[in-house]
């Protein structure tokens, strides 16, 4: 239920090779920024352009003037990068993405058609195709007593070996207004997760999740 390909699309990353031969998709977040280091050079040059040092920007996405963007970094195509947005390393936004006003990212992988619209914060993630972070909602990527990151599920637990690790959404993860992801969450793919929600965990795929404790399954 942790693994890449039971969460996962690749079809919709430019960073699927990163993900070859790695179990879970957690395993790949030490790796971004070397990984952007290795393709970056490599992208068509009738495609994106090189924007400052280590930037790489499709030539069909908008950027605001306003925006903020330090490399490492990838932007696909047709994405947009809005007002104030702060971009501050190691990080991959895929095509028809939407990084929102006053939205920081650092150290994620951004699938295709991922929307992050509103004062959000995600760190050290792996956000799924289409998956959607509402206002205000938030990845915690750090423990309070700064102690390696485990994932924590219904009859155990998975090391990781990560101090810092925010959360995985998976594919069509829609996350209410206002949410905090604790670090090491992990959500199923085609979850909804209500606004003003604390997770911490795994949530597993097709459900509502609606308070700790309370989480029902999706009937078709």
């Amino acid at each position: 239920m942790f693994e890449i390909n039971s969460i996962l699309d690749l079809s919709h990353t430019i960073a699927a090779p990163l993900f070859e031969g790695k179990t879970y998709p957690w395993e790949v977040l030490p790796e971004i920024g070397d990984y952007i280091l290795k393709i970056g050079p490599t992208l068509p040059a009738d495609e994106y352009e090189q924007r400052g040092e280590n930037i790489w920007i499709a030539k069909d996405a908008k950027v605001f003037d306003s925006a903020y963007i330090t490399g490492p970094c990838i932007i696909g195509h047709n994405t947009e990068v809005r007002h104030c947005a702060f971009l501050r390393g190691k990080i991959i936004v895929g095509d028809n993405a939407v990084v929102g006003n006053s939205t920081e990212l650092k150290n994620v992988i951004i699938f295709d058609n991922v929307q992050v619209p509103h004062y959000n914060y995600v760190g050290d993630s792996v956000l799924g195709f289409k998956s959607h972070m509402g206002a205000g909602s938030i990845t915690s990527n750090v423990k309070s007593d700064k102690t390696l990151t485990k994932v924590k599920y219904e009859g155990g637990e998975i090391e990781t070996g990560l101090k810092k690790f925010g959360a995985i959404l998976g594919d069509h993860v829609e996350v209410g207004c206002g949410s905090v992801l604790n670090p090491g969450s992990v959500i199923g793919r085609c979850t909804n997760i209500y606004p003003l929600s604390m997770i911490r965990g795994y949530v597993p795929e097709n459900s509502i999740y609606k308070k700790q404790g309370e989480v029902a399954t999706k009937h078709e």
